[in-house]
């Protein structure tokens, strides 16, 4: 009887052992090259899949959590101060037909694995946006029940242009059969720039809608003057809703152990990852722009999915700052005359292994090798690199005006409009607004070519002296005062008498050089130092038949 119990009595613990056995194994990758990234000027995290490859670039612990676990970077909370600030690249092997969610979970594994991530879920208010119903009845018409639901952008209708001023044509997005609940998930991505947290639908609208809306994009609204319009106001005075910024109760994910040095890689590491795919392109027809021409309306430019490349009327020279990834403002010695001015329109196909595979177009900067190889090949480029002496900065101390840091705080310095505006003639420039959080001075002077790349074209050294962490905002001119003057000094020859003396008066604005001296009691001082400069040995101005 007694072994009869017992037998009895172990039925469910065998039972649960062999489910907990039949459970598949968590995918992980095989092994993966994780690394500090090289700095950049545009500190975007970009992912693909493809040739093999895995590839996560520029990511900080925040963009490759929201990333492994599919939640908006918002709601991504707590962790040390340096998960906004530091950067990763990390390449793994994975078959190109790996589907997301087995990719999440292999990211998720190599987390934990190599920087010994720990998170569990929790519910906190969140700041976000509301949509409701506006004072009067809204301005929408029901849906036919065919048709393919969603918002599409429709192309910009070039305004007529006047003389001495900037025409902002407006964004235009035409949506169809679109649910309120599904307008709300779509504002986060259309507007861009304005919304940058969760859109909950509290309209009690039911049913599919059709209507059109347009806004000034949030940062040529300053340029666009009287005829500018937020999409707050676009979305309550066209579509007869309001769009309120409130906190929110949603799901977060807490952080609470992470390692800010990931563990080693594994021997050899480049030499097992999937071979780079060729850095070429298929097929390339480059010819001169013709003068006056215009790119056709509703065109598709840039690097598309299927790998066409439709580049029009194309800058020379800006071909060449992604094919050897320069920075847009960085000095080229060597360089003839024409280069500035020469445009042509390039067509070229990628290789498939290296088309963007997401339906949407790939950065530039994807472009690179293959830029360079064509530029070699139909320009005859020879160039290298050489240290030379620049004009670069060393930021020093004045009289500091700086208020110490919340060491809670997440390290790092947001940009944003200030409402502040530059003059010039008949329209305004920008003022971007700099907001920096328990940062160093070493941090900051490396960020600086960053935040005033008009201004600063080599890397910052920090000579403050200053130690700790520190937090400031700054303000100053988007473009800088000195060549809003030049430009303002040769007005176009259709402006009036009048208008031609006034563009001579000093401009407004503020340098970036003055806001750091005046508002952070700090100094950027010029001062000559060897750094790698790119050298044009040889170019032909026009390139070999197609």
């Amino acid at each position: 009887m007694t072994r009869v119990f017992a037998a009895i009595s172990l039925a469910p613990l065998l039972f649960v052992a062999a489910f907990a056995q039949s459970k598949p194994p968590q995918p992980t990758f095989e092994f993966a090259d994780v690394h500090a990234s090289p700095c950049t000027m545009n500190p975007i995290m970009r992912s693909v899949l493809r040739g093999g490859r895995y590839e996560l670039r520029n990511a900080n612990m925040v963009d490759l959590i929201r990333t492994a676990y599919g939640v908006d970077p918002e709601k991504v909370v707590g962790g040390p101060n340096w998960v906004e600030f530091d950067r990763f690249d990390i390449i793994a092997p994975a078959p190109s037909n790996t589907p997301p969610e087995t990719l999440k979970l292999m990211l998720q594994a190599l987390l934990a694995d190599r920087f010994k991530l720990v998170v569990h879920n929790d519910t906190q208010p969140i700041a976000g946006f509301v949509l409701t119903i506006g004072k009067g009845k809204p301005k929408l018409k029901e849906a036919e029940p065919s048709g393919n639901p969603g918002c599409q952008l429709q192309p910009r209708i070039p305004v007529a242009p006047v003389p001495g001023q900037v025409s902002i044509p407006p964004i235009t997005v035409s949506c169809h059969n679109l649910t309120m609940e599904a307008f709300a998930a779509e504002l986060r991505r259309l507007a861009n720039g304005y919304i940058n947290n969760v859109v909950v639908d509290s309209t009690g609208l039911t049913g599919s809608w059709d209507f059109d809306l347009k806004w000034t994009p949030q940062g040529l609204l300053p340029l666009a003057g009287s005829d500018g319009i937020t999409i707050f106001d676009a979305v309550d005075k066209q579509l007869g809703l309001r769009l309120e910024e409130k906190k929110l109760p949603a799901p977060v994910i807490i952080v609470d152990q992470v390692n800010r040095t990931p563990t080693d890689n594994p021997p050899d590491i480049e030499a097992k990852l999937p071979a780079l795919p060729p850095a070429e392109f298929e097929v390339a027809d480059i010819k001169p722009t013709m003068p006056g021409a215009r790119p056709p309306e509703g065109g598709r430019f840039g690097f598309l999915p299927g790998g066409r490349v439709n580049l029009p009327g194309f800058p020379l020279r800006v071909a060449i700052e992604p094919a050897w990834n320069l920075n847009f403002f960085g000095e080229i010695v060597g360089a003839p005359k024409w280069l500035d001015s020469a445009r042509f329109d390039i067509i070229a196909k990628a290789p498939p292994a290296v088309a963007p595979p997401n339906g949407a177009p790939a950065p530039l900067q994807d472009l690179g090798p293959m830029l360079q190889a064509l530029l070699k090949d139909r320009f005859k480029m020879q160039t290298h690199f050489e240290n030379r002496p620049v004009t670069a900065y060393a930021l020093v101390a004045v009289k500091p005006k700086l208020q110490k840091a919340d060491s809670s705080s997440r390290t790092g310095c947001k940009l944003g409009n200030a409402p502040v505006v530059a003059n010039f003639g008949s329209f305004s420039v920008p003022t971007l607004l700099v907001t920096c959080k328990n940062i160093t001075m070493a941090q900051f002077a490396d960020q600086l070519q960053m935040i005033a790349e008009p201004y600063v074209r080599y890397p910052v050294l920090d000579a403050t002296g200053i130690i700790g962490a520190w937090d400031f905002t700054f303000s100053f001119t988007a473009i800088p005062p000195n060549q809003l003057a030049g430009m303002r000094g040769a007005p176009p020859a259709a402006l009036p008498a009048e208008t031609a003396v006034a563009a001579s008066d000093p401009v407004g604005g503020t340098s970036v050089f003055d806001a750091v001296e005046k508002q952070l009691g700090l100094k950027l001082e010029a001062q000559k130092r060897p750094y790698p400069v790119f050298v044009i040995d040889h170019i032909e101005e026009k390139p070999t038949d197609n």
